[in-house]
């Protein structure tokens, strides 16, 4: 029975060496540049110097992860090659003879594991869309109609699709879901509770992204990598296999100030400064720090993800000290800032006399592209019900001043938990701030009310290309 551990361990920033006033300044400069973060725990010597969650997010709760899935999937990938169900040499053909285009280019004949885990698989453009778009759910055989112009193994491009199909060949090599053959493997010994991934049409885990689990379980993970993969004297990821994933494979630029340019491994990321990560849009991090002795978790809800590692580079680097400190006069700072972390919710006016007028009455929303078809709004006294209508009904309610949590299916399509409020920002705008605390999406939508009709300006904070702002107008019934 290997042994677990549900959370990591903890030590004062005196004992583990960190300057509690660097973290300070790397607090203050996130914010200075008004980069949203939502979660972060710095690790030192495999235990906990400082962490922290901006409210309404929160240490219990999973977060998703984008990309940094990716770390995730070659760690499996590491594991089945150390099982001997699978090589890197394999060619990605051989696994699926029968989704194979009629006649097999050389280069995609040529693709081998390693070309999918380095990136270089030889495409020159992301495989993606051509994977969602598929008509018969089938992603494998929308991956290998494509054409691959470049030799695999000599043209880096960032392709998410890759990192599906080292999903899909791990699921035909081992029998197993790679959700499946992770947990015993890998969350189970971390002591990693509840993880998600979402899956194909198919039933294939995407791979490249959609898995979910919590900061510390992020923080954990980098451990282990820190660690070269032993766990409480266990074994869990072959030393070599580390050594590989993690260092450079293919080049990804000229380096110089971008740390996406560093050089690329097994589906980690080099950076400056010896350093190596995972990562997920909207800057979701796992950060390990050899030299250091430090790993860094963070979550995120920003489009500025250089910022952070700016943030990372210019602060955090210099706050680890070759030996403890014995007074620390900004520790008792540290600790009560991040105590009382938070995001900041908009606060007009709590009330307007408009409520009684519209309270309960139906708007039929002009044709747009989220596909809303009505809306209403009830209020009471701490509290409103907005009820938004497609082809059912979902009800959201929101605290007036205050953040009220409830459940949801508005991001992502699955249930996660929201977190929300409204204010009014005079006496016919209407301002509701809804934000996914499971995700890195939060919704504003301003609601000017004029006699019958409305308009919504609707904003996301981060999103994958759309608008800045969607209008939205609607008429009451």
């Amino acid at each position: 029975m290997q042994q677990t551990e549900r959370s990591l361990p903890r030590k004062n920033t005196e004992a583990l060496g960190i300057s509690s006033q660097k973290v300070i300044e790397f607090l203050d400069h996130l914010k200075a540049h008004q980069i949203e973060m939502h979660s972060f725990m710095l690790l030192r010597h495999g235990q906990v110097a400082a962490d922290g969650w901006w409210a309404p997010y929160g240490p219990e709760l999973p977060h998703m992860l984008f990309s940094l899935s990716k770390s995730f999937t070659s760690t499996a990938i590491g594991m089945a090659l150390h099982e001997g169900i699978l090589t890197l040499d394999d060619t990605v053909i051989s696994f699926f003879p029968e989704d194979l285009p009629v006649e097999v280019p050389d280069h995609l004949a040529a693709m081998q594991i390693r070309h999918l885990l380095m990136m270089g698989t030889g495409h020159d453009k992301d495989t993606t869309d051509a994977l969602h778009e598929a008509e018969d759910g089938n992603w494998v055989k929308a991956f290998l109609q494509l054409p691959v112009p470049h030799e695999p193994g000599t043209h880096f491009l960032y392709n998410t699709g890759a990192t599906y199909m080292l999903s899909a060949i791990l699921q035909k090599a081992s029998g197993q879901r790679l959700l499946d053959y992770l947990k015993p493997r890998l969350f189970e010994p971390l002591g990693i509770e509840g993880p998600t991934w979402e899956t194909c049409p198919r039933g294939i885990n995407t791979g490249g992204y959609g898995l979910s689990i919590k900061t510390e379980d992020i923080a954990k993970f980098g451990q282990l990598y820190l660690q070269k993969g032993v766990w409480h004297g266990v074994r869990l990821i072959e030393e070599e296999w580390i050594q590989e994933a993690t260092n450079k494979q293919i080049s990804n630029g000229d380096g110089g100030d971008s740390d996406w340019s560093q050089g690329y491994g097994y589906q980690f990321w080099r950076c400056r400064h010896g350093v190596y990560r995972g990562d997920g849009a909207f800057g979701q991090f796992c950060i390990v720090m050899p030299e250091q002795d430090a790993v860094i978790a963070i979550t995120a809800g920003t489009g500025d993800m250089q910022g952070i590692l700016n943030d990372v580079w210019d602060h955090l680097l210099d706050a680890f000290l070759p030996e403890p400190i014995e007074v620390d006069e900004y520790s008792a700072e540290l600790d009560e800032r991040l105590a009382k972390l938070h995001l900041d919710m908009p606060k007009f006016e709590p009330a307007s006399e408009l409520e009684t007028q519209i309270n309960g009455k139906s708007y039929e929303l002009e044709e747009n592209q989220y596909s809303l078809q009505g809306m209403r709004l009830q209020f009471d006294k701490e509290s409103a019900c907005l009820v938004l209508k497609r082809n059912t009904e979902e009800k959201i309610t929101l605290g007036r001043h205050s953040w009220i949590t409830g459940p949801s299916h508005m991001f992502g399509g699955k249930e996660s938990l929201l977190a929300s409020s409204f204010t009014w920002k005079s006496q016919d705008e209407l301002v509701l701030t809804i934000r996914g605390i499971e995700t890195p999406f939060c919704i504003t939508m301003e609601i000017q009310f004029k006699g019958d009709t409305i308009v919504i300006n609707d904003r996301f904070n981060v999103s994958f290309g759309m608008p800045e702002a969607v209008i939205i107008q609607g008429k009451a019934n």
